[in-house]
Order: C-alpha cells, then sequence, then structure tokens
C-alpha cells in the first residue's frame, strides 16, 4: 500500500472516530433520531467526500440529516458547502431562510440569503443580512473584507459618489490592492472622468500582477463606444501578456463583432461576483479549494456569463486530483469561443497524460491545434512543448523551426524556443545542433538555471568542457539554490574532475532533497565508492535496483557495479 493511500485510511479512520463521539454527545432529546448506525454512516460519508470536494455525492447523503442543525451547528455550514458548490443554490437559499426563521444562521447562510436578494435586485434587504453577517466573529481577516465590500456595493444606489469613495476607504489597508479595484469600479459606476486615468494607473503598477485589469479596461472602453481604443488596449496588454485567456478571447470577440459584455460595472451583481472571484483566487492560492469553490459558486450565480471563472474551477479540480470533475469544467469552456478551446483542450490533454492515456491526449491536441483558424506564435510553442514533453522530439523540431523562421533573437520567445528545440535535438542524439541551439538560448538569456544545467551537464556526460560546466554549473547554483538538478550536476562535475571528497559534499545534498531520484542515488553510490565507502556505496546501487522507474540500461549499468564496483 503507498504511503498516500496509507494516510488516507488513517485519516478517515480518525474521522469516523470523530463522527462516532460526536454523535454519541448528541442532546438527549435528539439520539432517537441521530444515533442510528445509517445517520453516522450518512453524516460520516458525507463530511468526507465533501472534503474530497465530491459535492453532489456529499449533498446525497447531507440531506437525509436534515434537523442536525439543532444540536449540532457545524452541520449547516457542511450542508450548505455542499448544496453551493453541487449549483443547488436555490435550495441553499431556502435552507439559509429555514436557518434564519429558527436563529440558527450563520456567516454561510446570511451570506448565501444577501447574496440572492443581491441577485434578485433587492440590495436593501440584502443589507440587513451582510450587516448580520459583519457583527458575527469573523473567521478570517478576507471573509471580513469581503463582508464590508459587498456593504460598499448593496448601498451604492441610495449613495452619492462621494459618500461611496468614502465608504470604500474605510475597508482595511491590508487590502490596498483590492481597494484600488473596487475604486475603479465606483468611478465606472458614476461615470467618473477619473476612470480611465484610473485604469492606466492600475496596469501600470510594476509591483503587482493586475493583467486581469487590461480585459476589464478594453471592455469599458467598448461599452462607451470606444471599440478601437478597446482593441488598441487588447492588442497591447497582449505584447505583454501574450497568454492571457480573457485577452485572447476577448480579441478574437471583437474582431468578430460579437456580443461580448460579460461584466458591466453598473450592476452591482456583477462587481461582487468579481470580489467572490479575488476571494477565491487567494483562498485557492492558499490550497483551501472546497472554500475557494463556495466563493466560486457564488461567484457564477451573480455573472453565469462570464465563463472565465470555470478556469479557476477547472484548475482547483485539477489541485485536488479529481480529474473527471476538472475535465467536465474544462469541456463546458470549450464551448465559449476558440481561445478557450485551445486552452481547455491543453488542459485536458494534460489530464490525459495524467491517467496514462498519451495515445488520446496526443490526438486530441494534435486535432486542436490544427482546428485553429489562426495559428498563432504562442499556439505553435505550446504544440510544439507539449510534443517534445512526450517525447515527439522529430515532430516538435519541425514546429520550433517554423517559429524561428518568423521571429529574431530579440523576440521573448526566442530563448525558449531555442532551449526546447535544443533538448529535442539532444534527445536523438544530433548533439551539434543541440549544442548551438542551448547556446543561442543562453546568449539571448544568460541567467536561465536549467537552460545552464542541462546544457553543462550534457558536457559533463560526453566527457567534454568540463571545467567549463563546472562554473556554468556554479552560476546556476547561485541563481537556484536549493535546486535538487543543479547540485547533483554541480556534485557530478566535480567527481568527473576526481574532486570526490567535494563531490560527495553535494551529491549527499542532492539525494537529501530527492531521495526517489535513481540518477541522484547512482551518482551518490558512485562517490561513497570513490571515497571508500563500498558497503554504504551498495546500498545506495541497490536501491536503484528497486525503484521501478529506473531505466533499463540505467539498471544494467548499476548490476555491472554491484558485481564489480567501479
Amino acid at each position: 500500500m503507498s504511503i498516500i493511500k496509507q494516510l488516507q485510511k488513517i485519516t478517515a479512520q480518525i474521522l469516523f472516530v470523530i463522527v462516532f463521539i460526536f454523535f454519541s454527545t448528541l442532546e438527549a432529546k435528539n439520539l432517537d433520531k441521530f444515533n442510528k448506525g445509517e445517520n453516522l454512516s450518512d453524516y460520516f460519508s458525507g463530511i468526507l467526500l465533501l472534503n474530497q470536494s465530491k459535492y453532489k455525492d456529499s449533498y446525497e447523503y447531507l440531506k437525509r440529516l436534515d434537523g442536525l442543525e439543532i444540536s449540532h451547528p457545524t452541520y449547516s455550514s457542511k450542508y450548505l458547502y455542499s448544496l453551493v458548490n453541487s449549483g443547488k443554490f436555490n435550495q441553499a437559499y431556502n435552507y439559509s431562510k429555514k436557518l434564519d426563521k429558527d436563529q440558527r444562521d450563520s456567516f454561510e447562510s446570511d451570506l448565501i440569503i444577501g447574496t440572492f436578494l443581491i441577485k434578485n435586485s433587492k440590495p436593501n434587504l440584502a443589507e440587513k443580512f451582510f450587516l448580520k453577517a459583519k457583527k458575527r466573529n469573523s473567521r478570517t481577516v478576507l471573509d471580513n473584507y469581503v463582508v464590508n465590500s459587498l456593504l460598499v456595493w448593496t448601498n451604492v444606489k441610495n449613495e452619492k459618489y462621494e459618500n461611496a469613495i468614502n465608504n470604500l476607504n474605510q475597508l482595511d489597508k491590508r487590502f490596498e490592492n483590492l481597494k484600488k479595484i473596487q475604486k475603479i469600479f465606483l468611478n465606472c459606476y458614476f461615470n467618473n472622468e477619473k476612470t480611465e486615468l484610473l485604469f492606466n494607473e492600475l496596469i501600470s503598477n510594476q509591483r503587482t500582477d493586475f493583467s486581469r485589469y487590461n480585459y476589464f479596461y478594453a471592455n469599458y472602453l467598448d461599452s462607451i463606444g470606444l471599440k478601437e481604443k478597446a482593441f488598441n488596449v487588447v492588442e497591447r496588454s497582449l505584447k505583454k501578456y501574450p497568454r492571457n485567456l480573457l485577452l485572447n478571447q476577448y480579441k478574437l470577440d471583437l474582431a468578430n463583432l460579437k456580443n461580448n459584455f460579460y461584466f458591466d460595472c453598473k450592476k452591482e451583481q456583477h462587481v461582487i461576483a468579481e470580489i467572490f472571484y479575488i476571494t477565491a483566487n487567494a483562498l485557492s492560492s492558499q490550497s483551501i479549494y472546497q472554500l475557494s469553490n463556495f466563493y466560486l459558486n457564488l461567484a457564477k450565480y451573480l455573472n453565469k456569463e462570464f465563463h472565465a471563472f470555470d478556469t479557476l474551477m477547472a484548475e482547483n479540480f485539477y489541485n485536488i486530483n479529481d480529474f473527471s470533475n476538472s475535465k467536465k469544467t474544462y469541456q463546458k469552456l470549450i464551448n465559449y469561443g476558440d481561445a478557450f478551446k485551445w486552452f481547455a483542450n491543453k488542459q485536458i490533454s494534460r489530464i490525459l497524460i495524467k491517467q496514462e492515456r498519451k495515445d488520446k491526449s496526443l490526438k486530441l491536441l494534435k486535432k486542436s491545434y490544427n482546428d485553429l483558424a489562426v495559428k498563432g506564435l504562442y499556439e505553435t510553442f505550446d504544440y510544439a512543448e507539449f510534443l517534445k514533453n512526450n517525447e515527439r522530439f522529430e515532430e516538435s523540431i519541425k514546429y520550433y523551426t517554423i517559429i524561428l523562421n518568423k521571429i529574431d533573437k530579440k523576440h521573448p520567445l526566442y530563448p525558449e524556443v531555442t532551449d526546447g528545440r535544443g533538448v529535442a535535438y539532444e534527445r536523438i542524439d544530433e548533439w551539434k545542433k543541440a549544442e548551438k541551439d542551448l547556446l543561442n538560448s543562453l546568449e539571448v538569456s544568460p541567467d536561465q538555471a536549467y537552460v545552464i544545467n542541462y546544457l553543462a551537464y550534457t558536457w559533463i556526460e560526453k566527457g567534454i568542457k568540463i571545467k567549463e560546466a563546472l562554473e556554468m554549473l556554479k552560476k546556476a547554483n547561485k541563481l537556484k539554490s536549493n535546486d535538487p538538478y543543479i547540485i547533483d550536476s554541480l556534485g557530478w562535475a566535480l567527481f568527473k574532475m576526481k574532486r570526490y571528497k567535494e563531490s560527495k559534499d553535494y551529491l549527499q545534498q542532492a539525494v537529501k532533497l530527492m531521495p526517489a531520484d535513481p540518477i541522484v542515488n547512482d551518482h551518490y553510490g558512485d562517490v561513497l565508492w570513490k571515497n571508500g565507502k563500498e558497503i554504504q556505496a551498495r546500498y545506495y546501487w541497490n536501491y536503484v535496483m528497486s525503484i521501478e522507474d529506473a531505466e533499463k540500461d540505467l539498471k544494467e549499468k548499476v548490476e555491472k557495479k554491484l558485481t564489480k564496483g567501479l
């Protein structure tokens, strides 16, 4: 049994004990209803599935325990997560109303009722529930910020511009960047002449990545009839952020005169949806995926036409290895435009590789690339990288070459393309071409630690330019300290120069950082042998033989060393 499966089993056992104790200590008046074995099993299964982000399955179990909130308030929050995250928002609203009536409401139920009322254009009623949420003991600073932001926007119709800005300025100073975003939306809402200036200030910020808001800026210009100016903003932004999905799709929509107003700053629902999205993104970056999806589903409820929300949803599922739901979410994106389609198919191909369905993955992305109406430089590069990473080296060289025939050394893609093609050439034993490409990549961008490592390590393996390789690897090690691959290469260069004591120090560090890597263990075995530690060397060589993923030719070499030594 793998370590992961053992941990999952132990976690399940611990959770079972906790749930058992919980049910054993319910108030006496509720014991008859909830102490039956099937109810214990339902709660246990529902929570376990919820923690695995299997929301629909979780809901099926938790819905059977309606009433449990009387003695166990935590149940209601968990049940609401299962409802919202499985798309059952009306049920979540009705259950939240029941909790409110019974005075068993919570932060989540207040938030859900308020969001429902905002969606149905009842901001005055929504304010009451957001105020209730604000008065509760906040679980996190982020929750508190969200509620205070919502109150700014529920009041906005009844406020003058100056008062709305003043309300915004009262928000927590620790969220200054998020306040800047909301300030732009407030100016847009009130048709203030400062809107365009504020957009320019935001996207020109060098300290924080506000690339997403180039789309909102272009969308704003388009909405006030400045279509040509909107297109120029998109073109300029794509030069700086060529992979930005929103901008790429928006460019296609503008060119095709497609109705693309998925966001309207004059709709409180849309602005609040963006606040929920920002919150979801922050939670996702901290690997709090269940709560991230909760806020994300609130965002989708308020602005269902803003399909880009699904990119974060799909990535959240991917990060918890729920490839089925991740794939389903990406498949929805395919229908929303060519840029979304290409992006989604790339991600689905990545999932298929994870599922060990390489042939299907290759067929899918080949078809998707061939179906592109316009095969841009970045789409071609992504396809070439995909082919190289899946050992289709000769095919990848063809597409790298197409790009290099269209760009010069000043293009930002040049060092990446020459690096990629160089690796592909090396893998098919065309070393002179590989070396030339790798050197060209470093000539343009000399601080690429991994390109340095690849070139220097290959020199070492070929027994050439060892001293030059060592100096390059010292530089790479400074650029990327504590990187096990670079440390291993550095140690191996010293080994080839017969500096065995120094080599041992580096290779020992590499094997600590990457204990399951067969090549690192083989190298460490070699240096132990050269330092007179034959027994320890054989231990590491034997370990290499036990590693399932170790390549056949490596195992053959190690087997000889086990018999004869070095």
